[in-house]
């Protein structure tokens, strides 16, 4: 199973960890742009601070020029010292205070959405590295949930840390200095008192909301996840009338999504009036502090509105600081799994040294192979057999004798356990897996479109390929005609999944997909299995003709799609019970003569009823009466 390295999540509660994780997206390489205007950005942020840090002192002397107590002679022109050119200073520069906010909050924008696009990408990315055993356990609901989420708190995390915590703390400072010169000590201590009350509540608090919040995003990827299992099985759900079941089980999930949400808000509320406790009590004291110094003489009414008006402005970046911790926490959690997701190493990754498939015929051989998805229940025990180039081979077998694993390990999804599978001779473990996948073709029992046009899911065997070659390659597939007869050709859009076409229309899709990309292997992983009788003679004549010179892997369930293979390896419980021509392995009657006469038994039984439903139809039979009497 895939290992997990440790991360920085919100249970580590390591914002300068996460924020050395994300520095490179923040400042990143080759972009000279967004380094400048993280730079730019920086500086309008301190310029604003200090220019904010001057907005009280207007307001302090246009009090005093009020009472007549204004003594700034030698300091500042005489025209300035009139009140109510104090006021529209006081105004003008709280006004161009926010314009630099503002300035900065443009120029930083397109850092932070680049780095949330780059881990976005990256994600994306990585998803796609991992293996077939991650994908096979994955909910995808919850995994686009998580995604959602994470990079929001990305974006909440880059932001506030960079342009909110270290302009705050330097803001705090600069107050601290400005009461100690201007008033002493003891103003400085309430301050840092109350700041400290403030910062070590805020932190306690948020510390407890963090398990709310975690317990109201699993309720809602549970609620999401529900949602879109139920909705991709939409057809199964009609098929057995449980509208009214998947309705109450999604709406228990929100039941509880409810309960938790309801939890964040209530906790909300408890740490923003206890935040107000703290600084209202704080601030009481230093206007007590203030009022009695005015009393006595030692300040002035202008000082009095002075001090108010600095705890006024102290508390947007205190409020911001406890706003800022909480999204940093919440962030954190958000981005928890995300993390997590990013540090799921592949369990199938190329070698230091390994290099393109060298072209070749394409023979394929399984020397020896043993596999096993879990080490209790091995799959294939010692297979070997070869697939000459331009040659047929069919592997059947009862359920569960290892037929798929074969496609899955030749793909390279899997690594096996001991022996080797090679490709003219060379090893897949020590080949690029992507020139490895790109000389095989595979049409499977199930195929999935992409919910886009037909045009589109054919061409995604070839993106570079041509509207001629697309309509060719659909030509081949016998799907042409068809195509050409709908309303929007081949700009049909197929639906989610494909649901829109039937079986039969998206097998050969899939087809003009494989014949589009033109590998010289084909994997037919049971891509009849799951049509009807007639559909899949249709079918079974287009992958003739694809199949034709073409080294060609057969995993078949209906024994009679694979009587012309070139050898026939019969696998039960993961050994080769039974290899050899469709003739040959009749006359053995063994394990697949067996299934051959059950098959053909199963066949004529199923030919039989319809004849007898033909019959119905045209009133032939009687009511009451078996057919033929």
């Amino acid at each position: 199973m895939a290992s997990k390295k440790k991360t920085v999540s919100a249970d580590s509660g390591n914002p300068l960890g996460t924020l050395v994780n994300l520095w490179p997206y923040m400042w990143p390489t080759g972009r000279a742009d967004l380094k400048a205007r993280v730079l730019w950005a920086t500086f309008y942020l301190v310029l604003a601070k200090l220019i904010l840090l001057s907005v009280p002192y207007f307001f302090k002397w246009a009090t005093d020029a009020l009472n007549g107590k204004l003594d700034m002679a030698g300091i500042l022109p005489a025209f300035l010292l009139g009140a109510v050119i104090l006021v529209i200073l006081y105004n003008l520069t709280r006004l161009i205070q926010v314009g630099l906010n503002q300035l900065r909050d443009a120029l930083f924008a397109s850092v932070g959405q680049h780095a949330v696009r780059q881990l976005a990408y990256k994600t994306f990315v990585h998803m796609h590295q991992l293996s077939l055993r991650f994908h096979l356990e994955r909910k995808t609901g919850g995994l686009s949930r998580i995604i959602e989420r994470g990079t929001k708190g990305i974006e909440t995390i880059v932001r506030f840390t960079i342009l909110n915590s270290v302009p705050t703390l330097l803001e705090f400072v600069l107050t601290a200095i400005i009461f100690w010169a201007a008033y002493g000590f003891w103003y400085v201590l309430v301050t840092a008192l109350t700041v400290w009350a403030y910062i070590w509540f805020t932190i306690k608090a948020s510390d407890w909301r963090i398990a709310i919040r975690r317990s109201m995003n699993d309720s809602d990827t549970e609620a999401n996840t529900k949602a879109i299992d139920s909705l991709l099985n939409f057809e199964t759900v009609k098929y057995f009338g449980n509208e009214k079941m998947e309705a109450e089980r999604f709406d228990a999930s929100m039941a509880k999504y409810e309960k938790s949400a309801t939890e964040v808000w209530t906790s909300l509320g408890w740490l923003n009036f206890g935040q107000g406790v703290i600084f209202g009590i704080g601030q009481t004291v230093m206007m007590v502090m203030s009022a009695l110094a005015v009393q006595r003489g030692e300040q002035t009414i202008g000082d009095f509105v002075f001090v108010n008006a600095l705890l006024m402005q102290l508390s947007i970046p205190l409020n911001f600081i406890g706003f800022v911790y909480r999204e940093i926490r919440q962030g954190l959690t958000d981005i928890e799994q995300m993390f997590d997701l990013l540090q799921v190493e592949a369990e199938v990754v190329d070698c230091p040294d390994a290099k393109p498939l060298a072209s070749g015929p394409g023979a394929i051989a399984f020397n020896n192979v043993h596999f096993a998805y879990d080490p209790e229940r091995p799959i294939l025990k010692g297979v070997s057999f070869e697939v000459p180039a331009g040659k047929t081979v069919a592997i059947v077998g009862p359920s569960g004798a290892g037929k798929s694993t074969i496609s899955r390990l030749l793909y390279r999804f899997y690594d096996v356990q001991q022996g080797s599978v090679t490709i003219d001779g060379q090893d897949v473990r020590e080949v690029t897996q992507q020139s490895l996948r790109s000389v095989i073709g595979m049409v499977p029992q199930d195929t999935v479109l992409f919910n886009d046009t037909i045009a589109y899911n054919i061409r995604y065997g070839r993106p570079a390929a041509s509207a001629e070659e697309v309509k060719a390659a659909a030509d081949i597939a016998q799907i042409g005609t068809f195509i050409t007869h709908l309303p929007e050709g081949f700009e049909t859009k197929v639906g989610e999944r494909g649901l829109k076409l039937s079986g039969g229309e998206k097998q050969r899709v899939a087809i003009a997909r494989t014949v589009l990309k033109g590998p010289p292997i084909l994997i037919l992983d049971e891509a009849t299995s799951a049509l009807d009788t007639t559909t899949e003679h249709e079918i079974q004549s287009a992958l003739d003709i694809v199949s034709k010179n073409r080294t060609t892997l057969v995993i078949a369930h209906r024994l009679s799609t694979v009587i012309n293979a070139d050898e026939i390896i019969v696998l039960r419980a993961g050994e080769i019970a039974e290899r050899g021509t469709h003739t040959a392995l009749i006359e053995q009657g063994g394990l697949y003569a067996s299934m051959w006469n059950r098959q053909r038994e199963a066949t004529q039984a199923e030919e039989h009823l319809r004849q007898v439903r033909e019959n119905d139809d045209l009133g032939v039979v009687q009511r009451g009466q078996p057919a033929g009497e």
